[in-house]
């Protein structure tokens, strides 16, 4: 890409004219950065037809229309009653061509003067705006006024982008329109075909003529979503084949202990046939020269974690260090909890270290890490932290592997020499869509439950009959069960009826005087102190009220019912993750989803599959289907890709293909042009 074209592409918005410093860091908001090339992969969300019109009889309300209007006369506002929320509107009467009235409202009274200037008396304008029901009709504060000379100035058809605070669609269209007027002077005698017509398209779709022009199959949507895919399959195809080049190759480990043998012996369980499967693809790649990069998908209960303290002890073997990284300091916890025990019977010093690490106590931690001494560290972000250091880092464990970015499982990496990583996800993911979000990856599957482990009984009741489901659990607990009550919020300030965790459990108490509560609100050593209480067997607190803080870290073998409350609320991953807080002994488990009255057809849909199925890739599948790439993988899973135009479900053949083209040829200078076009530089390995 010839250096005129990048350079303008880095510009910070704020150089825009009518932009500045303010406005820039508005942009920054909304697009996710302050750049030109930020504001051009920011797609505008709908088009918004102005259609002409010389009459507002039988226009319908809610339509937006463009009309030529007579001003008749100004009605100043009065003033303003001291409860009224907003001051009076000025009203400004006018009439179309046929008579009609109709009547212009604005209601912020510091401009007053301006509107009265830009609508003088007796003069006609080119009015577009929102008509609303009132009789005679209105147009509250009308999107464009012009005078009938500049009256061109008005779009037949306007973009419409997602926007933030500050920031009018009038701003968006006057810096597209400059950043395209100076785009097409410097490309005007380019003679690389290939990005003109990228920008093309991407012009094509920044002055788009229509909604459809915006959807998946629009030619040139289409076309920016096979760019895109194939920037980031690329990027994918360099860091895979980095990991094979000689700098990066490993020394072979020498066996040293024999603490697998002892392990087999002391393991009161057979492993499954999926479990053993992987753990010889996982051996596989630990004794191979490459750094193994494998991820590990395995439902709710598979049994991931044995496998990967297994990956843990084969390193032990030639004295290699395991550090196992978990998204919270209740996950390391409880990972650590499992491990340590097991470990000792071998000999093995297993630590944890999290942010709460102080003093004395972190720092003989830290020693023995240096020194070797342990040889497998459980911990959450703290792992990969300045002052952590270790004297043979040979495997590396990430788990729910989601909750973490590149750069991130790249630092901790970092702390050895040719590291392998095994990534764990206990979120099933279509195995098409695995491989594009993983394609640096090879991917393992664990599609097995324990043996003695039965299937979780999953039914739907209404929010009318639960009262009669409290009288059922009540007989439960009586008979020893423990019970998680999940709610979506912490508490309903905004008074929309949905079920709140503190009023529930305040309820529940009356019944249940023991009920436990957490939520993401508590001091973290308050939430888990009850979490405890609420696992140990011997306590008597039986039920928990809970949020969706539990929906990954807390292990409770009793626990054989979960409620939730507003399931419909809920995406299916999310249910499906909740429901495996339960069943995870050798006792029947129950699951029940409380829906709400007003429950939508996709809503009852989501929870019919619940019922149906307990197997974590077909719900996944489903959810996919139902929702898309973007709210399947969600916010919090900043390891994956948020895309500007490929759609999972519209554009699969393009996935496909943008996977085998990166994977069978060479880069190209295009192929890097479209890869610090969509920024993702950050997925190639060194």
């Amino acid at each position: 890409m010839r250096s005129e074209v990048a350079d303008f592409l880095n510009t910070d918005l704020q150089f825009i004219k009518g932009v500045g410093p303010v406005l820039a860091a508005r942009f920054a908001d909304v697009l996710g950065g302050r750049r030109v090339l930020d504001f051009l992969l920011h797609k505008p969300a709908y088009v918004q037809n102005r259609d002409l019109t010389e009459s507002v009889a039988g226009v319908n309300a809610g339509d937006t229309i463009t009309i030529p209007l007579l001003i008749k006369s100004h009605k100043a506002p009065g003033k303003a009653a001291p409860w009224l929320k907003r001051a009076r509107a000025m009203r400004v009467m006018c009439a179309d061509k046929m008579g009609n009235p109709v009547v212009i409202q604005f209601f912020n009274s510091k401009y007053l003067d301006y509107w009265m200037n830009k609508l003088p008396v007796g003069q006609w304008r080119m009015i577009s705006g929102k008509i609303e029901a009132g009789n005679p009709p209105v147009i509250n504060h009308p999107e464009f006024i012009e005078s009938m000379d500049t009256a061109n100035k008005i779009p037949t058809a306007q973009a419409i982008y997602p926007s933030g605070e500050g920031l009018t669609q009038k701003v968006f269209a006057s810096v597209r329109d400059q950043i395209f007027n100076k785009l097409n002077s410097l490309l005007g005698e380019y003679d690389d075909e290939t990005l003109r017509e990228f920008f093309d398209a991407l012009q094509h779709v920044h002055f788009a003529k229509t909604s459809d022009d915006l959807l998946p199959n629009n030619t040139y949507i289409a076309k920016l979503a096979y760019c895109e895919l194939l920037a980031h399959q690329s990027a994918i195809a360099i860091s895979r084949r980095a990991r094979t080049t000689q700098k990066n190759k490993k020394a072979k480990r020498i066996k040293k202990y024999d603490y697998l043998d002892k392990f087999w012996n002391t393991l009161p369980y057979s492993l499954t046939g999926a479990q053993q499967r992987v753990v010889d693809e996982i051996f596989k790649d630990m004794d191979s020269d490459i750094p193994m990069m494998r991820l590990v998908q395995g439902d709710v209960g598979s049994g991931k974690t044995i496998v990967a303290l297994i990956a843990a002890l084969k390193m032990a073997e030639s004295g290699g260090q395991t550090a196992l990284l978990a998204p919270t300091d209740t996950l390391a916890q409880q990972h650590f909890a499992k491990i340590k025990p097991m470990c000792e019977k071998l000999g093995i010093v297993v630590d944890v270290l999290t942010g709460r690490d102080k003093g004395a106590g972190r720092r003989e931690k830290l020693t023995s890490i240096r020194s070797g001494r342990t040889k497998i560290v459980i911990g959450t972000h703290a792992l990969f932290s300045e002052d952590v250091e270790y004297k043979d880092l040979g495997l590396v464990i990430v788990d729910e592997q989601h909750r973490f970015g590149v750069n991130q499982r790249e630092s901790l990496r970092a702390k050895g020499n040719s590291v392998d990583l095994l990534a764990l996800s206990a979120t099933p993911i279509p195995r098409t869509l695995s491989m594009t979000m993983y394609g640096d990856m090879d991917i393992s599957i664990i599609n097995e439950k324990p043996a003695g482990r039965l299937p979780i009984r999953t039914t739907k009741l209404p929010i009318a009959k639960t009262n009669d489901l409290i009288l059922r659990i009540k007989q439960q607990i009586d008979s020893g069960a423990k019970v998680f009550w999940i709610c979506p919020l912490v508490q309903d300030e905004n008074g929309i009826g949905t079920a709140a965790a503190i009023a529930r459990h305040e309820m529940l108490k009356q019944i249940f005087p023991t009920a436990g509560l957490v939520h993401g609100q508590m001091p973290k050593d308050a939430r888990d102190k009850v979490m405890a209480e609420f696992a140990d067997n011997n306590s008597d607190m039986s039920l928990l009220v809970a949020t969706t803080v539990i929906e990954v870290g807390i292990d409770v073998p009793r626990a054989s019912i979960i409620v939730i409350e507003n399931a419909e609320q809920f995406g299916l991953a999310a249910l499906h993750q909740l429901r495996g807080r339960v069943g995870r002994g050798k006792i029947q488990s129950y699951c029940v989803l409380l829906y709400g009255l007003n429950i939508s057809p996709d809503g009852l849909k989501r929870l019919d599959v619940l019922c149906e199925t307990d197997d974590g890739f077909v719900i996944a599948e489903q959810d996919l289907m139902m929702r898309g790439v973007g709210e399947l993988l969600g916010t919090r899973q900043s390891g994956w890709i948020q895309y500007h135009f490929a759609d999972w479900r519209e554009h699969r053949d393009l996935f496909k293909l943008a996977a085998r083209v990166a994977c069978d040829n060479p880069v190209t200078s295009w192929t890097r042009d479209l890869m610090n076009i969509f920024n993702c530089g950050e997925n190639i390995s060194a």
